[in-house]
């Protein structure tokens, strides 16, 4: 089969996928006779569905698999070292390689781990999606469609958390958080009530990648490293998970679900913040307070512990330069203005890779395995999400505005809440409640899976080694069920 150029496939697949406004649904018919009906008109629509959903069942099974990875590799290891010590004794040598460390890995073992890896399920499963639109459409259409996409968020999410996990960044940011702490003493009990609160606010002003990236490694540092229980674990994960989704909502700019209607629907820095951000900031201070009372007597038992070498931190290490922190805070400003333009904010992430180079004696190593990783998360994520306007759609448009909050707050949970509010957009004649209500919702619910908020995947990349048990995401689920509904009850009553 011959394929076309880049041109002339992006022009072959501009009608993959069928637009929204091509259905002719019935006037009148019921949500279930829509969908139908939708499914009649366009049958791969089920297929995409149907991959969508094996890939969120992906990540439920994701723990068991990188723990079945672990047996493997360990089976493979014993296995290597009895066939070594056959072989020095056939050959009469000594037992000098009883403790020698297997040279070769398992490759078994290797490919389970990939698969365990809950940042490239989705990337996996779009695989999956490519071949069956081949089958269906034809290579050109698949090209043209994953070709098509719009990866910005993605790229974006990259590049300002390999920024904001910058050295310079992390300094500062520690620097202002112990003073807070210290009012509290600075124990460990201080420093998770600090960054539960402050930081999801401050992503109001730095985005809330930005935010979840400081947050998640001081967390790592001030919190995770004193090794509390996996209640308190999954607690503090799922909490900062939902004050992250909702603390960008101050302002206009940050938060990943905001940014697709901001623009569509008018709203700027004070309706956010009129009709959004206070409520916000009362549902992180009583989340975080609830969830201070029903663990406080372990979060205040942690001060006996000692830390894991998490809790190293800048103290006893050479100050960072004024003017090289200053320059790593132009860097992530831009990145934030250039925000929708990936050629500015890429070709500014390039200088900044050089501005590493020039004051490493000043900087950490750039890390960009977990950037990427999220990256590909974010990237296999919005492939899906483009297929599922389809129900998504008539799901939102036949509710009304208490219902639409509780239907965006559950679809978020299974798509990412920005594509929720954006496919908002496409529904014609939404009034000013079903508007707040969408926006509300698919904030409110941001923090009950990895998928729900695109920063969550980026705590989670910091955060998983503390879970060597498997990350769970019904325990996520789970934990961050109190906190989703203390954001629901403010945004709806206040």
């Amino acid at each position: 089969m011959t394929i076309l150029p880049l041109a002339a496939v992006a022009a072959s697949g501009a009608a993959f996928p069928r637009a929204l406004e091509s259905y002719a649904d019935a006037e009148g018919a019921g949500l279930w006779s829509t969908l139908a009906g939708r499914v009649a008109a366009e049958p791969f629509n089920l297929v995409a569905t149907v991959i969508f959903l094996l890939a969120i069942l992906h990540t439920f099974f994701a723990g068991a698999i990188r723990n079945q990875a672990h047996v493997v590799e360990e089976r493979h290891a014993a296995e290597q070292l009895a066939r070594r010590r056959r072989r020095a004794e056939a050959k009469g040598e000594s037992d000098r390689n009883r403790d020698g460390v297997p040279d070769e890995v398992s490759f078994l073992g290797q490919v389970l781990h990939f698969f365990g890896e809950i940042e490239v399920v989705f990337g996996l499963w779009a695989v999956v999606l490519g071949v069956a639109i081949a089958i269906y459409a034809g290579v050109d259409t698949a090209v043209g469609y994953v070709s098509g996409v719009n990866y910005t968020e993605p790229l974006f999410v990259f590049i300002i958390m390999a920024m904001a996990a910058s050295r310079p960044v992390i300094a500062l940011a520690e620097a202002g958080l112990r003073r807070i702490a210290a009012l509290g003493g600075g124990t460990p009990f201080a420093w998770w009530t600090a960054l539960l609160v402050l930081t999801p606010i401050l992503g109001s002003l730095i985005t809330e990648p930005a935010a979840m990236t400081v947050g998640a490694l001081l967390l790592a540092r001030q919190f995770y490293a004193y090794q509390p229980g996996a209640r308190l674990r999954y607690a503090t994960i799922g909490l900062l998970f939902v004050n992250i989704s909702v603390g960008g909502t101050l302002t206009h700019f940050a938060a990943p679900p905001v940014l697709m209607v901001a623009g569509p629907w008018g709203w700027g820095l004070s309706h956010m913040a009129l009709n959004f951000g206070w409520k916000a900031v009362v549902g992180i201070l009583v989340a975080t307070g609830l969830y201070a009372a029903l663990f406080r007597r372990e979060l205040r038992s942690l001060a006996a512990r000692a830390p894991e070498a998490e809790g190293v931190s800048e103290a006893g290490r050479p100050p960072v330069p004024a003017w090289v922190t200053a320059t790593h805070l132009g860097f992530l400003a831009w990145t934030v203005w250039a925000a929708h333009y990936p050629v500015l904010f890429i070709g500014g992430f390039l200088f900044f890779v050089a501005f590493l180079q020039a004051t490493a004696h000043h900087q950490t190593r750039l890390d960009l395995r977990g950037p990427l990783l999220v990256g590909f998360f974010l990237a296999g994520l919005v492939i899906h999400g483009g297929l599922q306007g389809w129900w998504i759609a008539p799901v939102l448009s036949g509710l009304a505005p208490t219902a639409l909050f509780w239907g965006a707050t559950l679809l978020t949970a299974f798509n990412d809440n920005a594509a929720i509010t954006y496919l908002a957009t496409l529904v014609p004649g939404f009034s000013d409640a079903a508007k707040y209500a969408v926006v509300a919702g698919a904030v409110a619910g941001g923090g009950l899976t990895v998928i729900a908020n695109a920063p969550n995947p980026a705590g989670l990349s910091i955060l998983q080694r503390f879970f060597p048990e498997g990350f769970s995401p019904a325990k996520l689920a789970a934990a961050a069920l109190l906190p989703t509904f203390v954001m629901a009850a403010c945004f709806l009553m206040l």
